[in-house]
């Protein structure tokens, strides 16, 4: 018996995961997956992608130890791996490097670029 064929979103979901193995952000830089925002209305109709924009929040997919001070005294980082957070509309680091993917890619953001953590 074969296994059932993977899904578009567990693809992705794998390649997302593979990609962030590789990348080990250092000091008070953040990994962050850009969340694309609905494109589908409760009423079933779609908004054009010309409309839609850039997704301002997002999940933080890996995240350095944290920055230093002018004194060398280690400044904890404040987000964690699967926080949510708001993000700016430009700035951050477009990280692809699979370069045959369709996908995004995900983005590598300073801690104090991040405009807002979000809580549940």
């Amino acid at each position: 018996l074969r296994p059932p064929p993977a899904t578009a979103a567990a693809a992705a979901a794998a390649a997302t995961m593979s990609l962030t193995r590789r990348i080990v952000p250092l000091l008070d830089r953040v990994l962050v997956k850009r969340v694309l925002p609905t494109t589908q209305l409760a009423s079933g109709l779609y908004v054009p992608d010309s409309k839609v924009g850039k997704g301002t929040t997002g999940e933080v997919l890996a995240a350095g130890p944290g920055g230093r001070s002018m004194t060398g005294e280690l400044i904890p980082m404040p987000l964690a791996v699967g926080d949510k957070v708001l993000l700016p509309d430009f700035g951050g680091q477009l990280v692809k490097l699979d370069s045959s993917s369709d996908e995004e890619g995900v983005y590598l953001f300073r801690a104090d670029e991040i405009l807002a953590k979000v809580e549940d």
